[in-house]
């Protein structure tokens, strides 16, 4: 388990260097009191800014963890970021540079603008933000601008990045919304796609509206023994209220949520996704262990109607013959 005392932590992605694991997480003062204002703009006593950054930890076994300094934060007045960093991936690219692809919020309106920018490594450790590279940005075709609807945010964040099977370059799953139907079930798999990692196109989602989430956030799609699974998170103040009046039918109070698939480029008839937790984790990823197995990490969201905070421990997940999943007990 990873838990910093003095740190609210919670979203989280991992780099897998065939050695070790790199998990990058976002991480808040406790000064912040209230942990439901962790990703908000906070003083210290001493007049000083505190907001929330990335954090950066190495494992050999997804349970022991070494924490080393952030690798980002905020950027400057005026940039994308000027407000926040958030939830990312990283992937290796074709002449060896990690990419990490992340979530910058800015200041620039009442609500949060929420678009992917990009940072570059050599070693998993020292990062440097690419501001050059241009942003992904929603799609107004496609997806819900800022103000589009009484929704608080414009959603375009926790990016997701994957090669193609195909070998035809690259996919992004974002967390999205649609530009059409009710305001509260508007929640979709974002997607763009680019050939070299720096040049994106924004495409059509591949779900629909009405499959009974206001988000479907932290994305992620695996191959597991061969089967595609998608997997997201939303707990239930983010059900529409068609979800919600289904009571434990419609998930209860919501958590991790994976939705066998018959192909990783979708479509995906997030309506169907079964609950996989319950509220107590969030933001669950996949990881393929290098013995072969395969695990669930997730970050500690309540007990006891409180917030916790920090990485669990790896959880066994493995396919039944019929094509259901199975997951070890979280304790």
């Amino acid at each position: 388990m990873l838990k910093i005392d003095e740190n609210w932590t919670w979203d989280f992605w991992i780099a897998d260097n065939g050695e070790e694991y790199h998990v990058y997480f976002l991480r808040a003062s406790k000064l912040y009191k209230d942990p439901l204002t962790r990703h908000d703009v906070i003083r210290n006593p001493d007049g000083r800014q505190k907001r929330s950054s990335i954090g950066h930890a190495v494992s050999k076994d997804l349970a022991s963890w070494h924490v080393f300094p952030d690798v980002l934060s905020h950027g400057s007045d005026g940039q994308f970021d000027d407000l926040a960093t958030w939830t990312g991936s990283v992937v290796k690219g074709p002449d060896g540079t990690w990419y990490m692809f992340y979530t910058g919020i800015a200041s620039e309106s009442e609500g949060k603008i929420e678009r992917i920018g990009f940072a570059t490594s050599e070693n998993l450790f020292d990062w440097t933000k690419r501001y050059d590279l241009g942003l992904v940005e929603a799609d107004p075709t496609w997806y819900e601008k800022y103000g589009d609807s009484d929704w608080p945010n414009e959603t375009w964040r926790d990016p997701w990045v994957f090669p193609d099977p195909n070998g035809e370059g690259w996919h992004m799953y974002i967390t999205a919304r649609s530009r059409i139907g009710p305001v509260d079930d508007r929640g979709v798999v974002g997607h763009a796609v680019s050939r070299d990692l720096k040049n994106w196109e924004v495409r059509p989602p591949l779900s629909e509206s009405g499959g009974g989430f206001g988000n479907c956030e932290v994305t992620q799609i695996n191959l597991v023994e061969g089967r595609p699974i998608l997997l997201f998170s939303c707990l239930r103040r983010e059900f529409s209220d068609k979800r919600r009046r289904q009571g434990k039918k419609g998930g209860g109070k919501g958590g991790v949520w994976a939705l066998p698939c018959e192909n990783v480029l979708g479509p995906f008839d997030i309506a169907s996704a079964q609950l996989l937790t319950n509220d107590h984790l969030y933001s669950g990823r996949l990881v393929a262990k290098h013995d072969g197995s395969w695990a669930l990490l997730a970050f500690i969201n309540e007990r006891k109607h409180k917030f916790v905070g920090g990485l669990s421990d790896p959880l066994k997940f493995c396919l039944r013959s019929d094509g259901s999943f199975e997951l070890e007990k979280f304790k």
